[in-house]
């Protein structure tokens, strides 16, 4: 019997040009290298950059792929397109990992475990980066960073340090739940499949009638809670560090997907207001007494990455990716993870780290955004600025506005900069305090850039320059040799309008 050898691809250079031989060009069998040998330059120059900085924290984590499946009717309060009915799926990427750990670290150490998901939606990606835990340490941002900085290496020994740990905890009492859970029976997980998940922050909901509702996350696992004793952690660390990778992959191999049934809770604004304590604090839960769990759907994990670099560490999650329908809270934590996060991953990754597959929304993206390393997709020839008056190019749609906020007596909203305010009379003032000649040298001026410009833009800034002063117009028209008399009665109305004012 004949075995037929597989037919095996060409080896090539990364610019795709075929490699004949895998071995180093050298000036006879011992001789130095050349440095002709670009092959072996390319290959060397990789290796020395194919590692990316560590996250700061979550370092060591594992993902996999999956589906959110909805199974609770919540459209009274959100009006995301992924809720809209009982049945539909969303495809989601999951990444699971421990907090203060670095990337060598052991899965089965005492610690917090981060519990991120990103849902590929129609409306975008909508990132839920949470922990396994529904409460945190600090309320306040200018202490997360030295909390970490407390929890990672004493910078002088380099050593874990209890005292630099507790020392920073001891002054933080807000602390105290947080900590009572991470060195309670719950502390250790057995594996990310037998812990829950949560939101923690407060988020809000916003449904079609511009309605805001407060929000919480909640991800019960439906593997059961499991959890370890600290023999056996020490135990299983001996013998493995991977144990949380190693069983989450092994059990989506063997098809054993794991599932959680997400819930929500749900506060109107006006009980958030009269709440007894502030329902935005990070270090606090809602009581499921007051606020119970609604089930909103179920999450299943079912698909292993097949390149852990390119799909776990890669992945870039941020708390600041929302879709419309899901936004944040004033809980001053969240806010500022809106923007800490999104650095972190433009620093770690690259400005368009969201280009790579795994980060890639499955909707399409039109922005006004451009250029800067590793750019995988682009608009092509369409303009990089907005507003502009190029046919087809993207617009905001109002349909989409969140509700507006009422901050105490200060409403939060989008303002349009563009109302009430005038925008030509200081204009005039200056022109008319040129002599004629200096008029008509800017006249001139203008007039030779401008009349570079599409018609319909020259008309669109003839109407500015005319409401400022009719003689500036008029001067500029007529280097343009554009007809100005259709112009002279908009003029005039503006000058009305404005002098009313």
């Amino acid at each position: 019997m004949f075995i037929t050898e597989p037919k095996c691809p060409t080896l090539t250079t990364e610019s795709g040009a075929p490699i004949a031989v895998h071995q180093a060009l050298t000036a006879g069998p011992r001789g130095p290298l050349l440095l002709q040998d670009t092959p072996l330059l390319e290959q060397m120059q990789h290796f020395n950059r194919e590692r990316i900085p560590e996250r700061v924290v979550h370092a060591k984590g594992s993902g996999a792929y999956g589906v959110f499946t909805v199974t609770g009717d919540i459209t009274r309060w959100t009006r995301a397109a992924m809720f809209d009915r009982i049945g539909r799926k969303t495809e989601v990427f999951a990444r699971f990992s421990t907090v203060a750990g670095e990337r060598g670290s052991a899965d089965a150490e005492r610690d917090v475990r981060g519990f991120a998901l990103k849902f590929y939606t129609e409306e975008g990606n909508w990132d839920l980066v949470g922990n396994n835990t529904p409460v945190f340490f600090v309320r306040d941002p200018y202490k997360f960073q030295s909390l970490i900085h407390s929890q990672k290496r004493n910078p002088h020994t380099n050593l874990r340090d209890p005292d630099m740990q507790w020392d920073f905890l001891s002054q933080c009492p807000e602390s105290l739940h947080q900590i009572t859970i991470l060195f309670s029976d719950r502390g250790i997980p057995s594996s990310f499949r037998h812990m829950h998940g949560f939101g923690s922050h407060t988020f809000s909901f916003i449904n079609a009638k511009r309605e805001r509702v407060w929000c919480k996350f909640h991800l019960k696992s439906k593997q059961g809670i499991r959890n370890l004793m600290d023999d056996e952690a020490a135990r299983i660390i001996g013998g493995d560090r991977e144990s949380a990778q190693r069983d989450l992959y092994d059990a989506i191999a063997r098809n054993e997907f794991p599932k959680w049934r997400v819930c929500v809770q749900i506060m109107t604004e006006a009980q958030a207001r009269s709440f007894r304590w502030n329902p935005f604090d990070l270090t606090k839960t809602w009581p499921h007494v007051d606020y119970p769990l609604i089930e909103v759907g179920e999450l299943e994990i079912n698909r292993n990455p097949t390149n852990y670099f390119a799909e776990v560490e890669q992945s870039a999650f941020k708390p600041s990716a929302f879709i419309p329908g899901i936004g944040p809270s004033p809980d001053k934590m969240l806010q500022a993870r809106l923007m800490s996060y999104s650095d972190s991953q433009h620093h770690r990754l690259g400005v368009n780290h969201e280009q790579i597959p795994v980060n890639k929304p499955r909707c399409p993206v039109f922005n006004y955004i451009r250029d800067g390393a590793m750019t995988l997709g682009h608009n092509g020839a369409a303009p990089n600025y907005f507003p502009n008056s190029v046919p087809g190019t993207p617009l905001p749609n109002a349909s989409y506005a969140d509700a507006a906020w009422k901050l105490g007596e200060t409403i939060v909203d989008r303002f349009d900069s563009t109302q009430d305010h005038d925008d030509f009379s200081q204009a005039g003032d200056l022109y008319r305090l040129f002599d004629g000649s200096h008029r008509e040298r800017l006249a001139t001026r203008i007039a030779a850039s401008l009349g570079h410009a599409r018609m319909e833009v020259q008309v669109r800034q003839l109407c500015h320059f005319f409401r400022a002063d009719e003689d500036f117009g008029r001067r500029i028209a007529v280097q343009l040799r554009i007809d100005v008399t259709k112009f002279m009665k908009n003029a005039e109305e503006s000058r009305v309008e404005l002098t009313a004012r």
